[in-house]
């Protein structure tokens, strides 16, 4: 472009000869372009002796003319980048759980999912169906509901494949468990009194220390009252899931299950706590004088505090299909209970049996002064966070992926 970038000839005499050549005229000619470049850039007429800086910003080996400096490069890509990494870290612990809940169901899922296998929507469908949903411990009438439900959504959205009735399904799960979903509330009574029941087994106390800790995670003072005073090393396992949350726990070895609730209820009062949790002892639901125990305790709670307790949760096995049914509804009729929380669901075939759950509880809330009986929490395992607030839409979905 520019002549001093030509490769010259070699001398000869006639090149040599004439005493004034063409050399300094083409000198000026990269201050006329600098000077041409300064301007557009709009460095005044005169700059400031400072030329090294300018000139360090323009490659050597590239033409100035062709030279354009970036001016406002690194400020867009900056500013998106906080907005970017917010969202999914907000999220990704609940992706973590739904993950784990569907593991824990793949077993009732696969029964249930293999049924959609086949190209055809027709009676062969819905009786496989039927059977499989028998199988995961939905119950009889909850199945009969579920079927009449799905052929009612298929015939509306005229569904034409089995993947689209699999889906419709799941809305069908979804709406039915709906009514469950409420959240666990504290802080309108002070201290809430939250008592805890159900069979040998079931998961009680490991349940209420990981109750405890999302009760500590909100930022709830909570005690713990060992009211189980009969299982060996009761008060010892409770006593570490209270060092674990680092909450206080008022126990009595060997003595009356209610004198230790009132105790702790009054000690609640007292120290300023905003939630106190009685373990109780398992009880089996067909033998009345263990019952007649619990409705005790009961009564001894309300006297140490008025409209204590102000709620009886029933913590119910998840792999004892339609026996947890049997217990919601025996444990109602003796302690008007107030919520459920389901365990053990990891690698259980019978998560079905929370649409018969469902399909009672809508029969409880049709009574006179009845309501329904909502599904506090679910846990999939053994860690702390691994008990979890129940989603009726998830539960659907995990149940048939």
């Amino acid at each position: 472009m520019f002549s001093f970038f030509k490769k010259k000839p070699p001398p000869t005499e006639e090149t040599i000869s004439p005493p004034v050549p063409v050399v300094p005229e083409p000198i000026a000619e990269p201050v006329e372009k600098r000077s041409w470049f300064d301007r557009i850039r709009g460095v005044p007429a005169e700059p400031e002796p400072e030329p090294e800086p300018v000139e360090s910003e323009v490659p050597s080996a590239m033409p100035e003319a062709n030279y354009a400096p970036p001016i406002v490069e690194p400020e867009p890509e900056r500013e998106p980048e906080p907005e970017l990494e917010s969202e999914p870290a907000a999220s990704e612990p609940r992706r973590s759980w739904i993950d784990k809940l569907r593991g824990g169901l793949r077993k009732t899922g696969a029964s249930i999912a293999q049924v959609f296998t086949g190209t055809q929507i027709d009676d062969a469908l819905y009786e496989e169906l039927e059977s499989a949903l028998l199988m995961a411990d939905a119950g009889v009438k909850a199945t009969a509901y579920l079927l009449d439900d799905l052929k009612r959504r298929v015939k509306q959205a005229k569904a034409a494949d089995p993947a689209a009735v699999k889906e419709l399904l799941a809305d069908a799960i979804a709406d039915l468990l709906a009514p469950l979903e409420k959240p666990l509330q504290v802080g309108k009574h002070v201290p809430t009194v939250i008592m805890v029941v159900g069979v040998n087994g079931a998961g009680k106390t490991t349940s209420i220390g990981k109750l405890t800790r999302h009760l500590a995670e909100a930022r709830q003072k909570v005690l713990l009252a060992a009211a189980d005073t009969f299982r060996a090393a009761a008060r010892e396992q409770l006593a570490v899931w209270a060092g674990r949350n680092q909450v206080e726990i008022v126990g009595q070895e060997g003595g009356d299950p209610a004198a230790v609730t009132f105790d702790a209820v009054v000690a609640g009062k007292a120290r300023g706590c905003d939630v106190v949790i009685a373990d109780t002892a398992g009880r089996l639901t067909t033998q009345a004088h263990l019952m007649d125990e619990l409705k005790k305790i009961r009564r001894v709670i309300a006297k140490a505090q008025e409209g204590a307790p102000h709620e009886v949760l029933l913590v119910v096995d998840g792999n004892t299909g339609q026996n947890a049914l049997s217990q919601v509804q025996a444990f109602d009729a003796a302690l008007q209970l107030t919520g459920v929380i389901i365990t053990k669901l990891d690698g259980t075939a019978k998560g079905g049996v929370l649409a018969a759950i469902a399909l009672w509880s809508r029969e409880r809330a049709s009574a006179p002064g009845g309501a329904q009986l909502p599904v506090y929490f679910v846990g999939v395992g053994e860690k702390l966070e691994d008990l979890q607030t129940f989603n009726a839409r998830e539960y659907a979905q995990a149940l048939l992926s």
